[in-house]
């Protein structure tokens, strides 16, 4: 009996994409790919492993599948509510992924085949290089009667070989609790100073901030989000931010193209550390701009998401060399939201912590998004007191980092930065 109640829980994974949404067609049907196909893969995994596991082992497992069961339905339901209320500016891609609506990116474009698009319905929106970066892309807006999804794939086959993607969307990787949030005042005998860049919504409230850009609108439009993270930041004593606003309060915010610019701006700022915590699929331009920066110094730090460990590899934090975060409690927990990428890098306090928000005071924090700008705070730390680059700041992190474990990566950063001044 236990074994057969066991094994219904991981099944349970695998069929929660018939069950979590009242209209499945949301999500396009079928399990080619997308957030219901990532359910259903994890769910077959976890039932075909469930027996080879001991009585203890396996009552533990039970409950940890039950805790990420419901968190991968909540991840199908949030991406399905989002698009649908959104689906003036909000579309699917070919992956089930959000993305901006009727818009398809071609990376490193040239005449003919801007040509050939625009002879198969196409029509440019934009064409240009990123400010900072050496890459060059074009918007290009799909034929009438045609959804994203198809756009992609029929541009795909027009022009074989090139980079075509939507232009998908990233999402912020905690929350903000409106409850007065309590936690432990930063530890200043550690190597403070430096600049962080913060790819986020806007920033109010924070004295640290020295310059900001608006990447999706006319001008900056504030969140508790980043305003959150500019806390910590300045918090765990770093000297100096900049803050670059993909969102503009705008549903379509948050795309791949807007993050891209955001890291070309910041490269022309000469920010050494650049902290992201927000969460989508791979896109190539995106992931072409990252490694850009890369070559030419920057380190970029970015958190694993909050949709467990039952869902897909979280991006930007998968790309190659980005320093990829994950959360920890107050008792040096892994956070069972914490989500998951290609590679870990370290862990940092992503709850039983608080920041200042403008208009709501100290308010309590939990998810990897605030766990990413502390280790981003510790290399930038690094690299204001002498590390010769981004690899030495490395080096000089690891020697403070604690409990270095599978979960944990290269170990606990900035454990006592848990309140944000």
């Amino acid at each position: 009996m236990r074994t057969r109640t066991l094994l219904a829980v991981g099944l349970a994974l695998g069929m929660a994409a018939a069950v979590a949404l009242p209209a499945r067609a949301k999500l396009g049907g079928g399990l080619p790919g997308g957030p219901l196909a990532d359910l259903g893969r994890a769910g077959q995994r976890v039932s075909e492993t469930l027996e080879t596991l001991t009585d203890p082992l396996r009552d533990r497992v039970a409950t940890t599948l039950s805790d990420a069961g419901t968190l991968a339905r909540g991840r199908v339901e949030r991406l399905a509510r989002f698009v649908e209320v959104n689906r003036n500016s909000v579309d699917w891609d070919e992956n089930r992924q959000p993305s901006v609506r009727g818009e398809v990116l071609l990376t490193d474009p040239d005449a003919a085949a801007i040509e050939s698009a625009r002879r198969a319905g196409f029509g440019l929106i934009e064409e240009g290089a990123i400010d900072g970066l050496d890459l060059h892309f074009a918007r290009l807006s799909v034929p009438s009667g045609m959804s994203l999804a198809e756009g992609v794939r029929h541009l795909r086959k027009l022009l074989p070989g090139r980079e075509i993607s939507a232009d998908q969307i990233h999402f912020p990787a905690g929350q903000v609790d409106k409850r007065r949030g309590q936690g432990t005042p930063p530890s200043a005998a550690l190597p403070r100073g430096g600049t962080v860049g913060v790819i986020d919504g806007g920033i109010a409230g924070s004295a640290r901030l020295v310059a900001q850009r608006a990447f999706a609108g006319s001008a900056a439009v504030p969140s508790d989000h980043a305003s959150a993270i500019a806390s910590l930041l300045a918090g765990s004593g770093t000297a100096r931010i900049v803050g670059a606003d993909v969102y503009g309060g705008a549903a379509s915010g948050g795309n791949a193209l807007a993050i891209a610019r955001a890291l070309g701006w910041m490269r022309q700022m000469q920010v050494q550390v650049v902290s992201i915590s927000l969460v989508g699929p791979a896109n190539p331009l995106l992931g072409r701009a990252v490694a850009s920066v890369q070559a030419q110094g920057m380190l970029v730090v970015a958190a694993v998401g909050n949709d467990g460990a039952a869902a897909p590899p979280a991006y930007p934090a998968s790309y190659p060399g980005v320093v990829a975060v994950t959360g920890v409690d107050g008792a040096g927990r892994v956070l069972i939201e914490a989500g998951r990428a290609s590679h870990l890098d370290y862990a940092a306090p992503g709850a039983d912590m608080s920041a200042l928000v403008p208009g709501k005071g100290r308010v309590s924090l939990r998810g990897t998004s605030y766990a990413a700008p502390l280790v981003a705070s510790r290399l930038a730390a690094r690299r204001a007191s002498g590390a010769a680059d981004g690899r030495a700041a490395l080096s000089a992190a690891d020697g403070e980092a604690l409990a270095r474990s599978k979960r944990t990566g290269r170990g606990v950063l900035c454990n006592i930065c848990r309140s944000g001044l």
